[in-house]
């Protein structure tokens, strides 16, 4: 990740100059915009809004490339290869703390406590029952100092427990539960679908982590660099109505938005598995506790204003 933060400084003073002037043609009329986002739920906004029209009612022409890679959209992103994607904001804070200046132009994924899709889960016949059982074990997560560690990390130091005897091993998401019947880890903090899968095979959900860190927050974002968005301020505001009514349609239309999901990724949603929650507007409030508990987790040197994150624009 250190390369991956150099490379982005050295090349992207050069890269924002020429994307200031991408696209001038683009002010009037119908947009040509270059989106980037992962194939999962919490990623299919733009998916649903191409597929319902909402782009084209915005005056959009959206080209979507999917990337399984948090780092690559990054780089596409700074590099000009792309205008706007979706990342989670612990990668975007952490971006940030480094000098890279993206910016939040439209909120994504938005974690409610009464709807969890993520959850760490053990096997059936695991003697864990709580974080204390915990300590000494082994945990999967999707990432490195991601938003699951700090997810769990968050939830272990809340009954007084000692991360540093936690080990943390980074695995995909669809090789956790594999893992967990091997007894290869002691538990995973797994997200939807790979969360039913788990599930409808014998996994136990210990908690939903995520309310450590808030009942209710902002998991991620629509970004672009601070160059793009100061010239082309119109697209942001477009691209950002776009989603909002994107956001409202794919949180009361799940049967719907399903079928798109399917459609573009071939990823089938299970019967029953909880869908994710979309944020209509763009709050401050929002993104400021996954900043507060990054910081906490030591995955930010320092807690931040989440506005600092905020395209001007929006």
């Amino acid at each position: 990740m250190r390369r991956v933060w150099s490379l982005l400084r050295t090349g992207l003073l050069a890269a924002l100059t020429a994307a200031s002037f991408t696209g001038a043609a683009r002010a009037q009329g119908v947009a040509t915009l270059r989106v980037a986002t992962t194939p999962l739920d919490i990623g299919a906004e733009v998916l649903f809004a191409k597929d319902e029209g909402f782009f084209a009612k915005a005056g959009l022409d959206v080209d979507v490339e999917l990337m399984n890679n948090g780092s690559a959209i990054a780089a596409a992103v700074a590099s000009g290869a792309v205008d706007v994607a979706q990342a989670n904001i612990v990668s975007l804070a952490t971006a940030h703390e480094r000098g890279i200046p993206f910016v939040l132009v439209a909120p994504g994924g938005f974690y409610a406590s009464a709807n969890p899709t993520t959850a760490l889960v053990v096997a059936k016949t695991s003697p864990v029952h709580g974080p204390k059982d915990l300590a000494g074990k082994t945990i999967a997560i999707s990432g490195i100092k991601n938003i699951t560690q700090v997810a769990a990390q968050s939830w272990l130091a809340r009954s007084g427990v000692d991360v540093a005897n936690v080990h943390f091993i980074e695995l995909p998401f669809p090789q956790m539960g594999p893992a967990l019947a091997g007894g290869r880890v002691d538990a995973a903090v797994i997200a939807e679908p790979d969360l039913s899968d788990v599930l409808a095979q014998g996994g136990r959900v210990v908690s939903p982590v995520y309310d450590a860190i808030g009942k209710n927050f902002l998991v991620g974002a629509w970004f672009t660099t601070a160059a793009w968005s100061r010239a082309h301020p119109d697209l942001v505001r477009r691209f950002a109505a776009a989603i909002a009514q994107t956001a409202a349609w794919a949180n009361t239309h799940q049967a719907e938005s399903a079928r798109v999901l399917e459609k573009y990724t071939k990823i089938a949603v299970p019967s029953g598995m909880r869908r994710a929650t979309w944020a209509v507007r763009l709050d401050p409030a929002q993104v400021q506790p996954l900043i507060d508990a990054s910081a906490r987790t030591n995955v930010l040197r320092a807690p931040f204003p989440a506005a600092e994150l905020i395209a001007p624009t929006h």
